[in-house]
Formats: structure tokens, sequence, C-alpha cells
């Protein structure tokens, strides 16, 4: 559960003030965490006629056993600028993915010259509606749903990331049901003594617009998005009310950068979490009919139940050339009722989700295959386009990793090094890690 009051930086309630500290100087520390206090000093510098905002705090602290990651949510009124067409808007800012604390009750403390813990915090910036006298408090939650996919994977975000969520935002009827991550236009990185933090922003995004980030890249979409005043402006506000994407409102232009980037640069999108699975059969699968299996070579054979139960190394190394890793899915008994369907597209690796024994990596044996068994859903196999116009014709890979389990079905372009799968053997497994 949260509660929304008066903030401006940690009360007597907030964090640590639990302990039962006495008052003086010794209670200081415990009343204003020194990474707390750090980024609070950067809302300050932007909001200084704001020292109270509204936050939302998590009534149970995770560091207590609650289920929410993030301490605190402030909300502040950001009156944009005028001269630049930024719209009045609320800025949202999270205390939590960093190193609050320095105690290692959350994050461990490594020092103070990298990341302070994960290294970053999150940010949204929301259109502000006419007549509304208070900040709606969905993004927080929305900004704890991502949060608690960060602590429970471990894997962070980055500049140009997207987030696939398929459904409106603040659970309305609205197309704005994905989003990128980008840099926060106004808020700089901060130097805490916990490590350095940085600001990343959310910005919302329509089906349309998620999948051309995944075709091309999420920085060549976010610049578009900067050039269209309704569609996010110069500081990517989000407005949930907006009813055309960039493409209806510029259908030759954007759509012809984005075509003309494809072709140029490829996509930077080098796997998704997906419902896929292989087989290496001895006889034709028997959901032969399914119209979303394909076969690829000659008379298929089963695959054994020993092969599926080895090593899970190679897939949590995942490519080591991968330049732009894949981010998991949200697993559904992890993360507090978030599905599939909502997981974010990217992680660091390919990296098994079970914890099962892992046999060492030399003892796993490589087998050319003479044919495969392929079976994707609708989501995953429409993206075997992207695959191959905007990976594999630019000398480059594209995995799927199942959601359900250590499968990977890894496709690789003769001159991507590494591969195990080449063009005399062009199906080979590791595993349960295919490549074609």
């Amino acid at each position: 559960m949260e509660g929304v009051r008066p903030g401006g930086g940690p009360p007597a309630g907030g964090p640590g003030s639990g302990s039962g500290s006495g008052s003086g100087s010794g209670s200081f520390p415990s009343l204003f965490p020194p990474g707390l206090h750090g980024i609070y000093g950067e809302c300050r510098r932007l909001y200084p006629d704001q020292p109270n905002p509204l936050q939302v705090t998590a009534i149970l602290k995770y560091w207590l056993g609650g289920p929410d990651p993030l301490d605190y949510v402030s909300m502040y009124r950001n009156l944009g600028n005028p001269a630049l067409n930024v719209p009045e808007h609320w800025h949202y800012v999270s205390f939590g993915l960093s190193d609050l604390y320095g105690d290692n009750r959350v994050h461990e403390f490594t020092g103070t010259d990298g990341p302070s813990g994960f290294g970053f915090e999150l940010t949204f910036r929301l259109k502000r509606e006419t007549g509304e006298s208070a900040p709606p408090t969905w993004p927080a939650e929305l900004m704890q749903g991502l949060a608690r996919y960060v602590f429970q994977s471990e894997n962070t975000f980055c500049s140009g990331d997207h987030v696939s969520w398929h459904s409106p935002l603040d659970n309305s009827e609205s197309r704005i049901q994905h989003m990128l991550l980008t840099e926060d236009p106004q808020m700089q990185p901060v130097q805490t003594p916990f490590g350095v933090v940085t600001f990343l922003q959310i910005v919302g995004v329509c089906t349309e617009e998620l999948h051309a980030a995944q075709q091309w890249n999420g920085q060549g979409i976010l610049e578009l998005l900067r050039t269209v005043p309704v569609a996010g402006g110069p500081w990517l506000i989000t407005d949930m009310r907006r009813g055309e994407t960039i493409f209806e409102i510029d259908p030759h232009l954007q759509q012809e950068r984005v075509d003309k980037g494809i072709e140029t640069d490829g996509s930077n999108l080098s796997g998704v979490s997906a419902k896929c699975a292989w087989d290496d059969l001895s006889r034709p699968p028997e959901d032969d009919e399914d119209s979303r299996s394909i076969c690829i070579g000659t008379q298929p054979r089963r695959l054994s139940g020993k092969d599926t139960e080895q090593i899970r190394e190679t897939l949590r190394r995942g490519l080591e050339i991968n330049s732009k890793p894949v981010l998991p899915p949200i697993n559904a008994q992890r993360q507090n009722g978030l599905n599939h369907d909502r997981a974010p597209s990217r992680k660091d690796s390919l990296e098994s989700e079970s914890s099962a024994a892992i046999i060492p990596h030399e003892l796993i044996r490589t087998r050319q295959l003479e044919s495969v068994h392929l079976k994707f859903n609708q989501e995953s196999g429409a993206l075997i386009p992207l695959c191959l116009r905007g990976r594999l014709l630019h000398g480059r890979h594209f995995t799927y990793k199942s959601i359900t389990g250590d499968t990977a079905i890894t496709f690789v372009s003769t001159g991507v090094e590494g591969a195990f799968a080449t063009e005399e053997h062009p199906y080979a497994a590791h595993g349960p890690w295919l490549q074609v």
C-alpha cells in the first residue's frame, strides 16, 4: 500500500526514523539519508519554490519486507517553457533505485566512483490537464512496477530502451500503451556519497511508435517525438489524451525517416523475450497443423529429455559480442501480478530465470542438426521481418528467448563472430540454445 502526503525530503516518519533514535545530532543521519538528500538537492535546484511537494510513499518499506522498491515518488508542478512550446506538466521523480542509505539495507555499497545502487532514478513528465489542481498518482505505481522488475531481475535500463506494456499506462482507453526511456532534459547526474545517480525519463508512446523503435531504434523515434509538439516536444512530455501517432500526424515525413533509418542503420534490437520453442524431431510434430509453426530442413527428429535439462550457462552468458542485449520478461510469479504481456523487451544477457544445477560450459556438446521445427506465437512471429530486414541483412544476429524456460533461438548471419551455426551446418544446438 502507498500513501500520499506532503513531501520535500525525508520526514520524521521517513526511512530510518522507525529505529527509535532520539532527538539531537545523533538522529540526523537516520532522518536525512545522504543518498536521498543528494537527489533531493537536485530537485530543489529545479523547484526552489516547491520545498514540500506531494509524495507517494511506500507505507511498508521494501527493506522491511514491503512490495514496493521505491521509498518515495515526489510530484512537482512544472510550468513548462512557452518559448520552446513546452506545456505545463507534472514531473515525477523516484527515490530508491539508487542507494539512499549506504548501509547495505537495500543496495550493496561499492564505493563513490561507480553507480549508486542501480545507478539511476526514474522520472516521468505528464501533461497537466486544464483545471487539474493535483497530480494524478497512477504514474507512481507505474514507476513502482518498473522498479520491481529492475530489483527482481537485476537488469538495468538505459537511454533508448523500450518497454512493451500492452495496456494504457493509466488504465484508461488511451492509445499510450508502451514506453521509451531517455535522459531527463532538466535533471543533471548527481554525485552522492554512495556513487553517481543519473535520471532516466519514461516517455509514453503508441503501439505503432513502439514497433518503429523495435524495427529501427529507440533514439531515432525519440528524436522524431521531440520534433512533434503534440507527441512530446523537446522535453518529451506524455499526453495520455493524444489520439494520433507521429505517423498519422505527418504520414510521409515520419515513415520515410524510419524506413530510411532501418535501411541505413538496421535495428539495434538484438532480441526479445517471446513465446517460442524449437525441436529436433524424428517425426513431424503433433501439432503440425498449427500455422504458427515453421519447419526448416528435412525430416525432423525429437529433442531428448536429457538435452533439455543441460546447461543454462550458455544462455546466461549470451552472445559476448551482443552490443545491445535482450531484456527478459517480468515473470508473472515474481512480479506481483504483472504478466508476461507487460514485459520489457531488453535484457543484459540471455540469463536463465531458473536456479537449477548448472553443468560446466565445456561439457556441453554442440550438435549439428539436419532439420529444426520452430514455433512462435503471433506476436513473436510478427518480428521475423525485423529479424531479417533490420538485423541479418546488416550482418547481425537476433535472439528469441523463451519466457517459459531456458530455450533460445538465435538467427545469425555469416560472419557473426562466436556463432556455432555455419553455412556448412546451418542448424546447430548447444544445450537448449539453437542457432540458425
